[in-house]
């Protein structure tokens, strides 16, 4: 009886967690809400008990001090399905995202410590972006998907950009959204050029009925939601603008790399 209840619990595990790290099957739903649950719960833990203890101020200077780690690693999880490094769950989605996070913590904590905060942060990320930067353009076989991600990123922001000045929203949330089109140029340019498929279930849903630019109003009207859901959920700022880093940070990370998984001509 026990021996089968493990071996249920296995199945389940396998299928529908472990399995998709591996074989870029993508997500489903139950890994989906796990995954969202989780990271909730990432966001609200390291504010109250990390960010705030170290007293580290929720502004520009923090997004900065994490994007070369965000750079890092979503290029090392592209060098990963490239084949130039080797599959192992740290460096997989979602563990890439952890391994970051344990990374760029102690970076963190030492910067607070030494008041020297975001220098050590942000030179200990480039160092490491660097290097996979360095791995990922000796091994890209072909640049011109990025030039067309370059275009179309460039279209969106210029859209992006107009009604701000029309229309100002917090700022740091800007830098959310411009993270986030960054990412629809790269998906975009994958699947209508490429032949990638949406690895999400309900956005490859929606791409197989309405096309890949479909991509642009569904993610406008979801950033829009999250903006005043946040709004009005999140009361106190500085804990609202962690969740606006959050959100950053889930733009950027498939931004990066998407492109970077085109250059090494991955298949779809």
């Amino acid at each position: 009886m026990l021996e089968s209840v493990w071996h249920e619990i296995w199945w389940f595990f396998h299928t529908y967690f472990w399995e998709p790290m591996f074989t870029r099957s993508g997500y489903n739903p139950v890994n989906t809400f796990v995954y969202a649950f989780l990271l909730g719960l990432g966001v609200i833990y390291s504010y109250r008990y990390i960010i705030k203890p170290l007293k580290i101020p929720v502004d520009e200077r923090l997004f900065w001090a994490v994007t070369p780690m965000v750079v890092f690693g979503a290029t090392v999880r592209a060098l990963v399905d490239g084949g130039v490094l080797p599959k192992n769950p740290l460096i997989l989605t979602p563990g890439v995202f952890f391994t970051a996070f344990f990374l760029i913590v102690p970076a963190i904590a030492l910067d607070a410590k030494l008041k020297s905060y975001p220098k050590v942060t942000i030179a200990w990320g480039t160092i490491l972006a660097l290097w996979a930067n360095y791995l990922l353009v000796t091994h890209a076989k072909n640049w011109e998907p990025y030039e067309l991600t370059l275009v179309h990123t460039a279209v969106s922001w210029a859209v992006i950009l107009a009604f701000y000045r029309w229309r100002p929203f917090d700022k740091l949330y800007l830098y959310a959204v411009l993270a986030h089109f960054y990412d629809m140029g790269s998906t975009v340019v994958a699947i209508q050029f490429y032949g990638y498929r949406e690895v999400h279930w309900l956005e490859n849903i929606l791409v197989n009925h309405f096309g890949a630019y479909f991509y642009y109003p569904w993610i406008t009207i979801i950033l829009v939601v999250v903006y005043y859901g946040l709004k009005y959920l999140v009361p106190e700022e500085e804990e609202r603008r962690f969740w606006y880093l959050a959100i950053y940070i889930l733009g950027l990370g498939p931004a990066i790399r998407d492109p970077a998984q085109l250059v090494l001509q991955i298949p779809g």
